[in-house]
């Protein structure tokens, strides 16, 4: 089956990259998830990633040492990074060379500074794309980071992969056993139904831009592929 999209942004939590264990990093996830941007890449999918940075900071932690909200929200930001560097290290090794890590924040030795024109050139040749360090900014989150960087490379769609849900529900599927899961959804229903998708601001953001969102189970064989071609039930928010 044809490609659904041209070019994507795909949004991943870090808490995907984990296992079972306490390690933050699960090598076959890892593996699968790289495999599947690969062979998607290789089909002719121009593929953006941004990795969020939940399996090494989480924001409980900054509460429990105290932090301030603005060295916490940097501290998660430099959690992206390490992500970043670890799929991009991943991809690598799978034998696919080309991938490029931008970041918001500026790290000369192993990582480009971003550029939105820099980005599609190198999107338009084949490469897989990582965002790295969020917005940039405190009080952001990397949902938000991820809209922007969407709208900016001027993505058909955000896929927005969710660890063990299909989509978007009415309400908690795991204490309602009778939410009822919602296919399609406008960006004037998450604020009216208050359907917890993303933060507010990426809401807004991404209806400014006009930028798809496609909200799906990332869990299940091959379910990334599935998404791309279509082929996989999921949410989608226009």
């Amino acid at each position: 089956m044809a490609l659904k999209f041209k070019r994507v942004l795909l949004k991943i939590s870090g808490e995907a990259l984990k296992g079972s264990s306490e390690e933050i990093y699960a090598k076959e996830k890892l593996e699968d998830i790289a495999r599947q941007v690969i062979d998607l890449t290789r089909e002719g999918l121009q593929v953006g990633v941004v990795v969020g940075g939940g399996n090494i900071w989480r924001g409980k932690l900054a509460g429990t040492l105290e932090l301030q909200r603005i060295d916490a929200d940097y501290m998660g930001m430099f959690a992206t990074i390490m992500n970043a560097l670890a799929f991009e290290a991943t991809i690598k090794k799978m034998g696919f060379e080309k991938v490029k890590v931008y970041s918001s924040l500026e790290i000369r030795t192993v990582t480009s500074n971003y550029n939105y024109r820099n980005a599609r050139e190198k999107l338009d040749e084949g490469y897989i794309v990582i965002f790295a360090g969020g917005t940039g900014f405190s009080y952001f989150t990397t949902d938000t980071g991820a809209c922007i960087r969407g709208i900016e490379i001027k993505a058909d769609a955000l896929l927005m992969a969710k660890n063990g849900t299909k989509g978007v529900y009415d309400s908690d599927p795991n204490t309602n056993p009778d939410a009822k899961f919602l296919p399609d959804l406008s960006f004037h229903d998450l604020v009216v139904k208050n359907l917890q998708v993303m933060d507010s601001t990426a809401a807004s953001l991404a209806k400014d831009g006009k930028l798809e969102i496609v909200v799906f189970d990332m869990n299940g064989q091959d379910n990334i592929k599935k998404i791309a071609h279509g082929q996989l039930e999921a949410t989608y928010i226009k």
